[in-house]
């Protein structure tokens, strides 16, 4: 059996572009409050949730909205901050404290992050393959490896 090989280098926008749509995905959010901006996975395409982390460093919520799909009860998604050689502030932020929510449209979770590790991160790195044919390319952009992040569904506050 052969394994169709990734482009060597697929388009990615200019990062003004990517932190442009970042923009328009938060102001649709806070435009419909909640309502429209974050929609279900499909077999085939992520869905979008907004994830709500405590900031390393002000202990102040910080929230962004990031690419996903269900695991189960899991959500799965990638730190990757558009591809850019940085590691993204809301995984540096799950890093300090892995306690966070997510809001699916409506509906909010709070979770506790975790990165993928072994088989089952092989496993979920397959899935996002078949949602994103030149994920392994995009990855290779970057100078380490790109965190594959469980959020587990935890009990709320008391």
């Amino acid at each position: 059996m052969s394994v169709e090989q990734p482009a060597k280098n697929p388009y990615l926008p200019p990062r003004w572009v990517i932190r442009a749509v970042w923009s328009l995905d938060r102001g649709i959010y806070r435009v419909f409050k909640g309502r429209a901006g974050l929609p279900r996975p499909r077999d085939t395409r992520s869905g979008k949730l907004r994830l709500t982390t405590t900031g390393r460093r002000s202990g102040q919520p910080r929230s962004v909205i990031v690419a996903y799909f269900a695991d189960g009860p899991r959500l799965v998604t990638l730190a990757m901050n558009g591809w850019d050689e940085a590691e993204p502030a809301w995984w540096l932020n799950l890093l300090a404290d892995p306690d966070a929510t997510v809001d699916l449209g409506g509906e909010q979770r709070p979770v506790r992050a975790r990165a993928a590790t072994g088989d089952e991160r092989a496993r979920l790195w397959d899935r996002w393959r078949e949602i994103d044919k030149h994920l392994d390319a995009y990855a290779a952009r970057r100078p380490s490896e790109t965190a594959v992040v469980v959020l587990e569904p935890r009990s709320a506050p008391a």
